[in-house]
């Protein structure tokens, strides 16, 4: 009886937690996880345990903690093995990969990404092919290769749609609309995120609208129009604070200091960056921690303050360097030929003969030019 009344309570919980999961309210959903847990571990219901532990290291990576993710991740692998399940050593190993991705680890996280694939081809599971790719579209994006990642989006859009899965067309989407923007095709990224924000709103998805909201932003801060930029950074800040998401809102904090660092408001700018790199220090994001030293490099060098400027650059290119980020070190790169320190313009473009200067960005494929202060970073 005991054990009736355990199982009634657990399935109890769980049902919550994933009502809560459902309605982006991640810590909410990830205490009620814990909590259901500690019931499974007594009951030893290793399908339940793994369940659990999946989803417990899906919350953590939502709000940023991606070394308990990945600890999570790691124990729900050892419990998939012990029942001898490839498919869910599998699942899990994507969780991980995802976890490293997003503290820059990119070479880890595409080999167990693909190493997940290969599963799942083996299995002839098409969901989880299409999410390996958009999981490994990510990662390509983080190591710099923006054409790679456009591509292996594209690929991973086409099998969702194919499948009729609205959710995952959404995120690729969105993919595309981030790579796009790195890619310097502004226009085809605010498309993008515009049709993902239609599509997420449909679907009541509140990660989604904020992610698209955040990507509108930057779209049309990009393209110049900074009123319309400011509002939808606005619109996602109001739904990450509201869920608890960390990540994605230190991103958005990055965006607004950009904005006003280009409408030159360095105090505003300066007070945005700072903000974002508390979240980032957090997360262990290291890409993050980057654009931060840029976007003080950036404003210190602009207020005549270039001693401080160096630092700043040295930091953000010593960092891309060291996490073998290509984007990030060609920004770096492009900042210090402004400051005119150690990494001159020369540097940053090799002469071909009869031919143009080819660019750090040109070497990318990526249609990015920088003429002068302030930088627009995508």
């Amino acid at each position: 009886m005991k054990n009736l009344e355990k199982s009634f309570e657990k399935d109890s919980i769980l049902s919550r937690a994933e009502t809560l999961r459902e309605q982006s309210l991640y810590p909410q959903s990830l205490k009620l996880f814990k909590q259901a847990l500690r019931r499974l571990l007594e009951m030893k219901d290793f399908e339940g345990i793994y369940h659990c532990l999946i989803a417990s290291g899906d919350l953590y990576r939502m709000t940023g903690d991606f070394d308990l993710a990945a600890e999570n991740y790691a124990d729900a692998i050892a419990v998939a093995r012990e029942s001898g399940s490839r498919a869910e050593v599998a699942d899990a190993k994507v969780g991980l990969g995802l976890s490293l991705r997003a503290q820059g680890k990119w070479k880890e996280a595409i080999k167990f990404i693909s190493e997940s694939r290969k599963v799942y081809k083996k299995n002839n599971d098409v969901h989880g092919i299409a999410f390996t790719l958009w999981a490994e579209g990510g990662a390509l994006r983080i190591k710099g290769d923006i054409m790679g990642a456009i591509e292996t989006f594209r690929e991973s859009h086409r099998i969702f749609k194919s499948m009729g899965d609205v959710h995952g067309v959404g995120y690729c989407i969105c993919g595309l609309g981030g790579a796009s923007r790195m890619a310097g095709r502004f226009k085809d990224s605010l498309r993008h995120y515009k049709a993902a924000n239609s599509l997420f709103t449909s679907l009541r998805d509140r990660f989604g609208k904020a992610y698209s909201f955040c990507g509108i932003g930057n779209a049309y801060r990009m393209l110049g129009d900074y009123k319309n930029a400011l509002a939808y950074f606005a619109k996602a800040t109001r739904i990450y604070t509201k869920i608890g998401d960390k990540v994605s809102y230190a991103y958005t904090l990055w965006g607004l200091g950009t904005a006003y660092k280009m409408m030159g408001d360095y105090k505003k700018a300066g007070d945005y960056f700072s903000k974002a790199l508390r979240f980032f220090k957090k997360t262990k994001d290291p890409r993050g921690v980057i654009y931060c030293n840029l976007g003080f490099g950036e404003i210190a060098l602009l207020e005549g303050k270039k001693a401080a400027a160096k630092r700043y650059c040295a930091a953000a290119l010593q960092g891309s360097k060291k996490h073998e980020f290509a984007l990030e070190k060609c920004h770096a790169e492009t900042l210090f030929a402004f400051v005119d320190g150690p990494c001159s313009s020369d540097s940053l473009k090799k002469r071909l003969p009869g031919k143009k200067d080819i660019t750090c960005y040109d070497r990318l494929g990526l249609k990015l030019r920088f003429q002068a202060l302030p930088l627009n970073i995508p």
